[in-house]
């Protein structure tokens, strides 16, 4: 498991300097997650099945002994299901989800525009994920706020199953 540290991941971006992010693929799309989000990377662990949730929610894991959300990007930004190469843990408001992705390509500065919440996006289903929309060579790249990436009834299904057995 590689650990990230407190480095500045904000680089002051009314200078055009763009953000410290941590860039991956998620099926067809090329993402990116801010630096000061990320807990750790690792190999995908086992996930059991959540009932009553999205189908971007591959279910429930456990990191460091807590019980864990695990969320598809690629299907959660309507690439479609796609193999876990990597976790990506990632603090958020109400806890540490994990974000099931592709390669993990490393860190990178990387300048995006705001989306605004725009639902030409993405349809307007899943907008509030995005914050801002750029490129990383020629390629198109989102850059992701993890902060909005769980519904309130995902959580309320992982605290339902955390104390169940094995």
């Amino acid at each position: 498991m590689r650990q990230y540290g407190q480095a500045p991941a904000h680089a002051d971006e009314s200078a055009g300097a763009g953000v410290a992010a941590l860039v991956f693929r998620a099926g067809p799309l090329l993402c990116a997650v801010h630096l000061d989000e990320v807990v750790e990377t690792m190999r995908p662990l086992e996930a059991r099945a959540l009932a009553g949730t999205p189908p971007f929610v591959l279910g429930i894991t456990v990191l460091r002994g807590v019980p864990t959300p695990v969320i598809d990007v690629s299907r959660l930004l309507g690439g479609g299901p796609a193999d876990a190469e990597r976790y990506l843990a990632v603090r958020t408001e109400r806890g540490t989800i994990a974000l099931a992705t592709g390669e993990v390509l490393g860190i990178r500065i990387v300048e995006a525009e705001p989306t605004g919440g725009h639902p030409a996006l993405l349809g307007g289903g899943n907008t509030r994920m995005v914050a801002g929309v750029g490129t990383l060579g020629a390629e198109p790249l989102l850059l992701l706020q993890s902060l909005r990436a769980v519904p309130d009834e995902v959580w309320e299904a992982a605290a339902a199953n955390a104390g169940e057995p094995s």
